[in-house]
């Protein structure tokens, strides 16, 4: 065993869409930080859908752009096909999604990662965890290599103790054709973790000059496509349709007839099966009375043939999926180059880490991505950037980043892992937020951005441009609400509120500012007109509906600024139920907001706890767990 000459500051494990957020984070910080993943060519790797976004998942991608995360700007330069969801309904709902080369998505990674200042990249297989007195000291590779550091972030992905199942055939695999990582997940437990499994599945992937896709229904891109990234001025590469086909009854007469070699269906996988993103399978099983189902065939690249499968997610034999692949309109000459696959993992079940994502059984151990039963490339990114921005912020000695549930998806995301845990992989969806008409896609950067450049994630002449965009904004909306129509006599923004009206049918007489865009693929934050007219449009349509919104915020951050001590003995508060006691006492909420979303802990139970924060003088209290927490 020996020691690498150099002490980091932060060490992350694992090169996936959580590690790269993570490890760029700490760097952009300027601290020094190694990224350690067990195959630098699958950095960044896309193993499931080449795409990001998504409905609630653009929001997440959008935020971590905000606040100087990669993953949208490496989407814009990959990116061959992009699109708004839902632009038929409001704007709380609407999202970006880009389909993605997929290989170009992961080469400019590895080119953004191998250029970044105070980052080292390393090929290794992290096999143990080092700690001293209950902190974290650093980590000791299969080779016998000790590597030091301040904090270690794991972001491990499908990797710990993976296990492929394809049909009636299983094998250790962390993906297909990967390595899995065996003796970290031995390590976890060892250190006390409480560790579980889940599963996930891929669909099948096909040779595109085998599809006959004049049988099947074209999808085209937006044009002209709106970009994820807040600083892509254009997308400027050419774009590429997808195609929409079905299942039929015969496609489910061959799966039904194949059900017990299946191994998501015989109990060959134990780890618990994905609720919103199951199996063909499952599918059928679920809904018998549905006599097709959607599949979305989506080019890898532009210098490949292979295409994807979205909906066809499968565990069955390799015949299995010839047979039933060929009974689909389009696919009936399909040759398969990949066949899907189930992949069961370890993961550590959330609840024990704090808001931060460091965990509470070991000081400077960070999680995120799949290790805390998420799925999705987009939560994994948003827990990466989280994590490496708190492990930098406590290197510092400064006070930790956490957002609530009413600023970002991502503070949502994290306070439902830490708080209620999951048994099941975890997706984001709009369904789960509470304050979606504020949490938009399109003002992710009004909310975030500010805080992406005090922690040194956003360049100061990127953030002038966006204070110079948020003032036109709100200039723009000061003017529509102060000037009177000439004709009709009421204000502007009375007139735009009406129904079909928009922006440009308004009689506007001042001058409107010049604004200059960026152009290409990134050259700065992107301000133009076009932006600026949509945020205010919405804001000025919907202006009551999110007054209301703002005040249903006020009201729950009333009770998140009621923070419980660190330290605080639940034993004492007599008349919480065992179950509440038990529960609060595991799970150690930071506030009497989040004591009060614990699944299990009734209003009763919150207002003793608040009876007895008030005796034992809560306002010292709330101030001394703020120096904790």
């Amino acid at each position: 065993m020996s020691v690498y000459q150099k002490r980091f500051d932060i060490i992350v494990v694992g090169g996936g869409h959580a590690g790269c957020e993570a490890a760029l984070a700490g760097a952009r910080m300027g601290l020094g930080t190694l990224l350690l993943t067990m195959n630098l060519n699958t950095v960044a790797q896309m193993p499931c859908n080449p795409a990001v976004g998504g409905l609630a998942k653009g929001q997440l991608v959008r935020e971590v752009d905000a606040l100087g995360g990669q993953i949208a700007k490496n989407t814009d330069k990959s990116g061959l096909q992009f699109r708004i969801l839902n632009k038929s309904k409001g704007p709380a709902v609407q999202a970006p999604r880009a389909q993605c080369d997929r290989k170009l998505y992961q080469l400019n990674m590895l080119k953004t990662l191998e250029h970044e200042k105070n980052l080292i990249l390393r090929q290794a297989e992290v096999s143990k965890i080092r700690i001293d007195n209950g902190r974290v000291t650093g980590v000791l590779t299969q080779t016998g290599m000790v590597y030091e550091a301040e904090s270690i972030i794991f972001t491990t992905g499908t990797f710990l103790n993976g296990l492929i199942h394809l049909g009636e055939s299983s094998f250790p695999a962390g993906r297909m054709g990967e390595f899995p990582a065996q003796s970290l997940a031995q390590s976890l437990r060892e250190l006390g973790f409480e560790v579980r499994r889940l599963n996930t599945c891929t669909p099948p992937r096909l040779d595109g000059r085998t599809v006959n896709f004049a049988r099947l229904e074209v999808q085209p891109g937006d044009d002209p496509p709106i970009p994820l990234s807040h600083f892509t001025g254009a997308i400027t590469q050419r774009q590429l349709p997808c195609y929409i086909t079905h299942t039929n009854k015969e496609t489910h007469r061959v799966i039904a007839e194949n059900l017990a070699r299946a191994p998501l269906h015989t109990g060959q996988i134990k780890g618990m099966v994905p609720r919103y993103c199951p199996s063909i399978e499952e599918k059928i099983i679920r809904f018998p009375e549905r006599e097709s189902h959607q599949i979305f065939l989506e080019p890898e690249g532009y210098h490949t043939q292979e295409i994807y499968c979205n909906g066809l997610f499968t565990s069955l034999p390799e015949d299995v999926q010839i047979s039933l692949i060929r009974t689909i309109r389009g696919l009936e000459s399909a040759r398969i180059i990949r066949p899907g696959y189930a992949i069961e993992y370890d993961f550590c079940p959330p609840i024990q880490l704090n808001p931060t994502l460091e965990t509470k059984l070991i000081d400077g151990l960070y999680f995120a991505g799949q290790i805390n039963g998420t799925s999705g490339y987009e939560e994994a990114a948003a827990q990466g950037i989280m994590a490496g921005i708190n492990a930098g912020l406590k290197i510092r000695g400064e006070s930790p980043f956490i957002l609530d549930r009413s600023t970002a998806y991502i503070g949502l995301l994290i306070d439902d892992l830490v708080t209620k845990g999951t048994d099941e992989p975890y997706r984001m969806f709009t369904s789960r937020a509470e304050y979606r008409l504020i949490l938009r896609s399109d003002n992710a950067d009004m909310r975030l951005m500010d805080f992406g450049h005090k922690f040194g994630l956003i360049a100061r002449e990127d953030h002038d441009r966006f204070l110079a965009y948020k003032d036109m904004v709100v200039k723009r909306i000061s003017y529509l609400k102060k000037t009177f129509d000439s004709q009709e006599g009421i204000p502007l923004a009375g007139i735009l509120r009406r129904p079909r009206v928009r922006y440009e049918d308004l009689r506007i007489s001042s001058p409107r500012q010049t604004l200059c865009g960026s152009s290409g693929p990134y050259e700065g934050y992107r301000l133009n007109e076009e932006r600026v007219v949509r945020e205010v449009e919405i804001e000025i349509k919907y202006e009551g509906y999110i007054r209301r919104q703002k005040e249903a915020v006020e009201k729950f951050r009333r009770l998140e600024n009621k923070k419980i001590p660190k330290g605080f003995d639940y034993s004492r508060a007599r008349g919480l139920l065992t179950e509440s006691r038990q529960k609060l006492a595991e799970i150690r909420p930071i506030s009497i907001g989040q004591a009060s979303r614990i699944s299990g802990v009734t209003p009763a139970d919150i207002s003793l706890l608040l009876v007895y924060l008030t005796r034992l003088g809560g306002s010292n209290l709330a101030s001394e767990s703020e120096r904790h927490i």
